[in-house]
């Protein structure tokens, strides 16, 4: 199967490079991996910009990277109308070795809140984690997350520091099956765990009334980080009228997969019914979700 084998990190769109750095680097721990530079053509032109100018600045948390880049002209805005079921939600999850000190750091910055009441302890038969999400200043969701025990605590112990990586990014969709076909069937993923959330606690995580979340985690062969899905049977996923988010507007977030073959995984994706573009050299590979949520699939080497 021409699929993928890691999940690199994630690519997010902003409208200012340094104040994008300043609040991941101040904030979240993050250390800049390379000074800015122009986003590489083969990227640009598998997400349909091939003449487009554009600043990309990677950043880096342990192990894990998160590249920002700026379009000139920008796009559009984060709509202000936003919330966790909205399927334009894509959160990367940070854990974190103390919550308290973590606030600490993060509250200096005074970020826009998601969570009310601060970080929220999930029940047992929620995971028992603790997490807490906000918003970065261009709009994107973040998460930090606290593992009391389990294999998902053991997977962070060795990383040093407070903000230790980062373990997922999570992904609203309006459709389960539709998003866990597409992720295993075209893209490669397996399911490794399967958990439905609801209560108080995850009402004040989450920022919405009542709800009750389906949570499914697909993991690459390279397992860390991995892919979250957020299926909200209540409230129901949101719909939104008007144009889809493109690369250049600030509400998109794209997963960035490492691809051995990302020819042979953009025949896949055709031949399942979805649309894919392809860089001239065949490096670099564009293709959005059933949701509408962008995915980069890189040649490997």
């Amino acid at each position: 199967m021409s699929g993928v084998s890691a999940l690199l990190g994630v690519s997010r769109t902003v409208a200012d490079l340094e104040r994008a750095e300043a609040f991941y680097r101040d904030g979240l721990g993050f250390t800049r991996v390379a000074p800015p530079e122009p986003v590489p053509p083969p990227i640009l032109e598998a997400m349909g910009l091939g003449e487009a100018r554009a600043t990309r600045l990677r950043m880096g948390l342990g192990a894990q990277a998160v590249d920002v880049l700026a379009f000139d002209p920008p796009g559009a805005p984060y709509p202000a109308e936003r919330a966790a079921t909205d399927p334009i939600f894509q959160h990367i999850a940070i854990p974190v070795r103390d919550m308290d000190a973590a606030m600490q750091r993060l509250g200096a910055l005074n970020p826009e809140p998601i969570s009310h009441g601060g970080p929220q302890r999930l029940p047992a038969s929620s995971g028992g984690v603790t997490a807490y999400k906000f918003r970065d200043p261009d709009g994107h969701p973040v998460e930090l997350i606290h593992f009391p025990d389990g294999p998902a605590a053991a997977r962070w112990r060795a990383a040093p520091g407070l903000f230790l990586g980062i373990d997922h990014s999570a992904i609203t969709v309006s459709d389960r099956e539709a998003a866990i076909g597409f992720f295993t069937s075209l893209i490669g993923l397996a399911i490794d765990g399967r958990g439905l959330n609801s209560g108080p606690e995850q009402e004040r995580l989450d920022g919405v009334p009542d709800p009750e979340v389906d949570v499914i985690g697909l993991a690459p062969p390279s397992p860390t980080p991995h892919v979250e899905l957020l299926h909200y049977r209540r409230p129901a996923a949101r719909t939104r009228s008007g144009p889809v988010f493109g690369p250049r507007d600030r509400a998109t977030t794209r997963l960035v997969f490492a691809a051995p073959d990302p020819d042979g995984l953009a025949a896949r994706l055709r031949g399942g019914g979805h649309a894919v573009t392809l860089s001239r050299d065949g490096s670099a590979a564009y293709a959005a979700g059933p949701d509408g949520h962008g995915m980069l699939f890189l040649r490997e080497g």
